[in-house]
């Protein structure tokens, strides 16, 4: 059996969680990566991210090509998170204790965690919806309950079940748009005069690069959960790819749709604004298309909240065993950690607002705020100052190589976020360069530019990185134990 091959014993219920995954049970190509990220990205989330562009202002052109610069920008930090994954084969955020500290790290996990509710909450109310359709349910609570429970299965089953879903999604998301899109074509008259109706305007082109950016940016804290089972020796470039062009394909078509949606004059696009689920429905055509098309909404939003849920428990739990120095716990009690993870979720979408659509925009624009500083520092050191060297055993170790705290990346996060008030573009408050600017959100560019670049210079000669890999007890089949290193890099990983 080769070692991109699966164990043919491979448990129903997957038995890792904040652990290093072994060698020995490593399985899988990079295009699962493509397949996961894609199918994560076709759904109707997306589609009223896309849609926010033209909403607040942006010509459904400029808003098109905003977003494609936002999706492949963003998609490029993200996809460099995901290429840690194979060497490291650790969850993303116990990698952050690297740069952070095993304390230090807490502080952002905890903006993590409220990140993952917030998706999870939004996604399920667009999902109830699908699914209350599909049942003919009057009460919304009942789609709500049913999709958390849903989603609640899969993240228990874990990592293989989940990249299944992904490619499920991917196959029905793709036929399900391509469906919509032709019914569009067809249906509505002269699409072609929606595109330049608008003069070029410079701050809402921005706002659809930040909505772009913002959509793949929050992604980065848990990306390398779902690459770490490929073998050691996966090249970290044909994982940066298929996880880039997975997520960017996927959401910049579903952007797109939802661009032209909000375009479309009253006449034809009445209702997408104030019913996103029922409008898709409708435009399918209504009876048993429109449940086919409930069910590819179902499917690519089950997708990413398993994502979500999946990412929070581990997020918790790295929390968690910050304090307790656990590296694995019992099936009941991940069962029990997804579970609380979802009830909450479930709760808050139960209480979610009638305002979804400005209210998803300024939770998407404020992830950024606190991210990027995240993402910054975790790239900087990660390939840059520690050049993919890491001590695994001591990411688990308050005492050891990374210390409880890491005073220089906690201050330059700080700075980081800091930084980028003055250019923030929020319901409650604006800053004043932004009002220089007609309204442009920048804040996250400043935020990488920043941080990246006082971290480096900050910490690039106090590194605490060791001169090879350490790997735990039993990791590789060589045999090699605590406190060894791995001598040799793989070849594939050679000038990457």
């Amino acid at each position: 059996m080769s070692p991109a091959d699966p164990p043919r014993t491979a448990p129903v219920l997957e038995q890792r969680t904040i652990d290093v995954v072994p060698e020995g049970e490593r399985h899988g190509t990079p295009f699962s990566q493509f397949t996961l990220w894609f199918g994560a990205n076709m759904q109707i989330t997306a589609v009223v991210n896309g849609a926010l562009a033209v909403v607040f202002g942006a010509d459904p052109l400029w808003a098109v090509v905003g977003l494609l610069v936002g999706n492949l920008l963003g998609g490029a930090v993200m996809a460099l998170h995901s290429a840690q994954g194979p060497r490291l084969g650790l969850p993303q955020m116990i990698s952050s204790r690297a740069q952070f500290g095993v304390l230090g790290a807490v502080l952002p996990l905890v903006l993590v965690i409220v990140m993952y509710l917030g998706f999870a909450a939004t996604g399920t109310v667009l999902a109830g919806q699908a699914v209350d359709e599909i049942a003919h349910t009057s009460t919304r609570a009942v789609g709500i309950v049913v999709f958390a429970a849903l989603t609640a299965v899969v993240a228990v089953l874990g990592y293989r079940w989940i990249h299944a879903l992904g490619r499920a999604a991917t196959v029905l998301g793709a036929l399900g748009f391509a469906y919509l899109a032709i019914r569009l074509v067809t249906t509505v008259d002269d699409l072609g005069s929606l595109f330049g109706a608008k003069p070029f305007d410079g701050a809402t082109f921005l706002l659809a690069i930040s909505l772009g950016a913002g959509w793949q940016l929050t992604y980065g804290p848990y990306v390398a959960d779902y690459s770490r089972y490929l073998p050691r020796n996966t090249s970290p470039r044909v994982t940066f790819h298929c996880t880039l062009w997975g997520s960017v394909v996927g959401s910049q078509w579903s952007m797109t749709f939802g661009a032209v949606l909000a375009a479309l004059p009253a006449a034809a696009g009445a209702g997408f604004l104030d019913n996103q689920v029922g409008f898709l429905g409708h435009l399918g055509g209504g009876g048993a298309i429109a449940v086919l098309i409930y069910l590819v909404i179902v499917v690519g939003k089950l997708t990413v909240n398993c994502l979500n849920a999946y990412g929070g428990f581990m997020s918790i739990l790295t929390t968690v065993s910050a304090l307790t120095n656990e590296r694995r716990v019992s099936q009941r009690t991940r069962t029990l950690y997804i579970t609380a993870f979802l009830a909450t979720s479930m709760f808050i979408a139960l209480l979610a607002s009638n305002d979804f659509l400005n209210n998803f925009k300024n939770f998407v624009l404020t992830l950024l705020m606190v991210f990027t500083p995240w993402s910054a520092i975790n790239l900087v050191d990660y390939y840059l100052i520690s050049r993919e060297r890491v001590d695994i055993p001591a990411l688990y170790d308050p005492d050891g190589r990374y210390g409880r705290w890491n005073a220089v990346a906690l201050a330059c996060y700080a700075i980081g976020v800091v930084a980028q008030i003055p250019f923030l573009a929020q319901t409650l408050y604006t800053g004043p360069v932004t009002t220089a600017l007609g309204g442009a959100d920048i804040s996250w560019i400043v935020g990488l530019v920043v941080t990246a670049a006082l971290y480096y210079a900050l910490y690039r000669k106090r590194s605490r990185a060791p001169q090879r890999m350490v790997y735990p007890d039993g990791f590789l089949d060589t045999g090699q134990s605590l406190g060894q290193t791995d001598t040799t890099r793989p070849a594939a990983e050679t000038g990457s």
